[in-house]
């Protein structure tokens, strides 16, 4: 059963070892007969201080498994911070919001996240806002981190990201480029072949202009990408983005969430969304960030119901069976 809590609440999960799932803002990614769920591990805060910088990584991003999405097994770290002053990943720093495709063709694990080094503060100069990218053998191996850049030109800032695999094989890298203060608008950006750089081929989506945290899936004929609003830490209202192909003309939706009456995505932003094998369930993973102490960030996850006009909306359920 999924337990997501009310929705004013921060509800802890736990791995098999009963320590507190801590994997900020990643993904799912299904290989090897299992669900490998991994995101940026918080630093936990001393003596319940405020946040003071504990939405940076002291340890790098983790990765746990399950062949049921509801009993994880910890399965360490899979890109850790270095302990080298000089190293691009010296902490306290950020991969944030990382995300995993496989590339079918090099048979590599290939992660891309944005990249803030240290001591991990959001900033315009190079290293504070950058695409980084590393690669692994197998999902759940050592990545090896390849280095840090910028899509398009230098003159858009990186900020929340996501990767996207297309049905040929092609993937995408989707982010809020900001250009200046008030203009940051969502971008598409093709990669190449081996997933390891960028090509000239993009799209800025004028639609989705001052939106970040996207998320994509594609459903009978249309893609749909899920996004929130500019305003940080602080809840806001979710809106939704559909077309008939990544390149093209997105049409904005609205708001997906049913009874949302605060207009604050069930009190969460979203993450990723991730397909449960074998069957047509699509679901929603968000996060509750407590910027009160990150480690206790809560994960909440609930289905998308596609409907027979080609939208979609997202119920809040407290708890759920995923199967």
């Amino acid at each position: 059963m999924i337990v997501n809590g009310k929705a004013d609440e921060f509800v802890d999960w736990y791995d098999a070892d009963g320590n507190i799932i801590n994997a900020s803002d990643g993904g799912i990614i299904y290989a090897d007969g299992k669900y490998h769920w991994y995101g940026q591990a918080l630093r936990p805060l001393p003596n319940g201080a405020n946040g003071n910088g504990g939405q940076s990584t002291v340890t790098g991003v983790v990765m746990y498994a399950s062949a049921d999405l509801e009993n994880w097994e910890y399965e360490g770290v899979i890109l850790p911070c270095s302990d080298d002053p000089n190293n691009d990943l010296y902490p306290p720093m950020r991969f944030e919001r990382p995300k995993i495709i496989y590339n079918d063709k090099t048979k590599k694990y290939v992660l891309w996240c944005h990249y803030v080094d240290y001591p991990g503060d959001h900033g315009e100069r190079s290293g504070t806002a950058d695409a980084g990218v590393a690669i692994c053998d197998t999902v759940n191996g050592k990545y090896e981190w390849l280095g840090f850049c910028r899509p398009i030109d230098d003159n858009g800032y990186v900020r929340d990201c996501t990767v996207y695999k297309d049905n040929d094989g092609s993937a995408y890298f989707i982010f809020d480029r900001q250009e200046t203060e008030w203009n940051r608008c969502q971008h598409i950006v093709k990669l190449s072949d081996d997933y390891l750089s960028f090509t000239n081929e993009y799209k800025r989506i004028e639609t989705a202009f001052r939106r970040e945290a996207a998320a994509i899936v594609y459903r009978r004929g249309y893609y749909y990408m899920l996004t929130s609003g500019l305003t940080s830490w602080r809840f806001n209202r979710a809106k939704y983005f559909r077309a008939k192909s990544l390149m093209g003309d997105w049409e904005d939706m609205g708001d997906p969430c049913v009874n949302d009456d605060e207009g604050t995505t069930f009190n969460s932003q979203t993450t990723f969304i991730f397909n449960v094998e074998g069957t047509d369930m699509y679901v929603h993973m968000a996060e509750r960030h407590n910027t009160k102490n990150f480690l206790h960030c809560s994960y909440i996850w609930l289905p998308i119901d596609f409907h027979d006009d080609d939208t979609l909306s997202i119920n809040y359920r407290e708890s759920w069976n995923i199967k």
